[in-house]
């Protein structure tokens, strides 16, 4: 039961970072209150892969790697089950 519980949170939180994503492509929309709360929520996690990986032509793949590594997370939980 605890862990189909981190699953869903690491389920929610990927979609929080694809949203957080598209909202890369609309400046006005990081500036929104919903925005400012996705920032809250999940630069600290991106930080982690900025310090690791590089921008290539002004693109950032950390979110593409966060949401890899969360996926691996939650695989790796299955091997409690």
């Amino acid at each position: 039961m605890i862990i189909a519980l981190l699953q869903q949170i690491i389920h929610i939180y990927s979609l929080l970072l694809v949203i957080y994503a598209l909202f890369s492509w609309f400046p006005q929309a990081r500036e929104s209150k919903l925005g400012q709360l996705l920032a809250r929520l999940c630069e600290p996690y991106l930080s982690i892969f900025d310090a690791i990986l590089p921008t290539i032509g002004g693109v950032s793949f950390n979110v593409i790697v966060g949401i890899l590594v969360l996926n691996l997370a939650s695989q790796g939980l299955l091997v409690f089950t």
